[in-house]
């Protein structure tokens, strides 16, 4: 089934459910969309729920952006046990009685904040020699790895339900791995910790407040699907805003170089005078624009009311 508008391209902000894969989430989205070209940005667990931008169309040509963006989640944490795989999904084997206070979580917390080196788990879709370091933990062999600066940016305690339970909001650069925190912090506590929970509420600047789920999908008449897709410029909230007049638009959505004046040189997101999304380009620092990475035609006229909607 094919939906109403085949000219569909942007971005759906979908609450994936636990116990479903972000695969699996996205190709039902896909389905019930009705649009053959879809892709997520940034992968969840299974058991993990939340934020799971599904970009449509030629907005895949932009998802990238977001794998690179800081993310907020809320994560809960089961203190006194350890887990072969870091979440509630592995082995659990006792540690020690938990025995801290409200102050001493916030001091250890405090500690994780700024330039940190992590070593990313066992138990992770990282590849050696093409194959992911999770299918030989699952053979139990455990290969050396080497630990990647990750920064933490945020780390709230939002509750404790002693003595064993805690929950935690924390915003963080790409390549962190929450269970890895998790037991990090268990281990700085001195009993042991692993990750019971894990919600993902923003990527970016998006937040899982406007994200839909996929019942609420299911229960909309298939032509009112499409109605809480953002615009394609969406993904790009982090890039500089430049808008061109029309003869130098023109020349850019034709591949060639145009001019603007007074904007700053580097990677921004290309206007036309009507404020309809082009594409990205790079500015030179005499003005010159280069295309990098344009809309379609098909895909800047279909997505006109999307982009005036939501373009800053």
């Amino acid at each position: 089934m094919r939906n109403q508008a085949p000219d569909l391209h942007g971005v759906l902000l979908l609450d994936k459910p636990d116990g479903l894969s972000s695969n699996a989430a996205l190709q039902r989205a896909r389905k019930l969309l009705g649009w053959p070209k879809a892709g997520h940005t940034g992968t969840l667990d299974p058991l993990a729920t939340g934020l799971l931008p599904v970009c449509l169309g030629e907005a895949t040509k932009y998802s990238h952006t977001l794998l690179e963006a800081d993310k907020t989640y809320e994560a809960g944490i089961r203190l006194g046990f350890r887990s072969t795989t870091g979440d509630a999904e592995g082995e659990l084997e006792r540690v020690a009685e938990p025995d801290v206070d409200t102050t001493r979580l916030e001091q250890v917390l405090r500690s994780f904040l700024g330039v940190t080196q992590q070593l990313p788990p066992m138990h992770s879709a990282l590849k050696r020699d093409g194959r992911p370091l999770y299918a030989y933990a699952r053979e139990g062999i455990e290969l050396p790895r080497t630990a990647r600066e990750i920064t933490i940016r945020h780390l709230e305690l939002l509750s404790f339900d002693r003595p064993a339970d805690l929950a935690i909001r924390v915003t963080c650069s790409k390549g962190t791995y929450v269970r890895v925190l998790a037991a990090d912090i268990g281990q700085a506590l001195g009993c042991g910790g692993y990750l019971a929970s894990l919600r993902r509420t923003r990527i970016g600047s998006l937040d899982v407040a406007g994200a839909c789920s996929l019942e609420f999908l299911e229960n909309q008449p298939v032509e009112a699907r499409a109605d809480g897709l953002l615009a394609v410029d969406c993904l790009l909230s982090g890039l500089p805003r430049v808008q061109l007049e029309a003869p130098e638009a023109h020349r850019v959505v034709n591949g060639l170089a145009g001019t603007v004046s007074g904007a700053d040189a580097g990677l921004s997101r290309l206007y036309d005078a009507d404020a309809c999304f082009l594409g990205v380009g790079e500015v030179r620092s005499d003005g010159t624009v280069i295309p990098k990475r344009m809309l379609s035609a098909a895909a800047r006229a279909g997505n006109g009311g999307l982009q005036a909607r939501i373009s800053p």
